[in-house]
């Protein structure tokens, strides 16, 4: 005997709706996406949108754990295959340049552009959290870079740290102002001109 289903099953694909809704919020910010632009992208009625994936800052929340996991694993990526420090960091960069650029999604980094003019604390809180532990990562490899004797001991590593993610920041900037990814490339390798010689 078969058990009848109770209610009426979903009919989107969730990790679809997900993927548009990490869209939109990418395009326009957190603050300016409405729900009511959601539903639109996402195919869907408010109603299954807050049965699906609760309110918008909830979703919200879920899409950055997604774009962490895809669209901005690149760096994670780089810091674990590279052997050295300056090949993870160099690595990141260039291919930050690759994806702020890629025709096939908004220009630049979710996690810095959906911030701007955000006034809801929790999310900016949240997303200035990510970036700064972002930092915290880069010095963590710069320093292991002085450790094993591939960087001076001189090192200031907290302040190459911040110059690479201030680097990583701006290129996101101008990847949404409209550069190229050979300009921003370029601007990769002379971020890497500022670093120390070997140890």
């Amino acid at each position: 005997m078969t058990t009848k289903q109770r209610g009426r099953p979903r009919s989107f694909d969730r990790h679809t709706a997900l993927e548009q809704a990490t869209m939109a919020f990418w395009e326009h910010g957190y603050e300016t996406t409405s729900v009511s632009d959601l539903t639109r992208v996402m195919g869907i009625s408010a109603p299954s949108l807050y049965a699906a994936f609760g309110d918008k800052k909830t979703l919200f929340e879920e899409v950055v754990e997604e774009y962490a996991r895809s669209h901005g694993a690149f760096g994670a990526e780089a810091f674990t295959q590279e052997p050295t420090a300056r090949g993870g960091i160099r690595r990141m960069l260039i291919e930050a340049a690759a994806h702020y650029t890629d025709p096939a999604h908004p220009p630049g980094c979710l996690m810095i552009s959906a911030a701007v003019n955000c006034s809801t604390p929790e999310v900016a809180d949240a997303l200035r959290d990510r970036r700064n532990a972002n930092i915290a990562r880069i010095e963590g490899l710069i320093r292991r870079g002085v450790e094993s004797g591939e960087l001076p001991a001189a090192t200031d590593s907290a302040t190459l740290a911040r110059l690479c993610g201030a680097v990583l920041m701006g290129m996101s900037q101008q990847a949404r102002d409209g550069a190229t990814r050979e300009e921003l490339e370029r601007l990769a390798e002379a971020a890497m001109e500022a670093w120390p010689g070997e140890g």
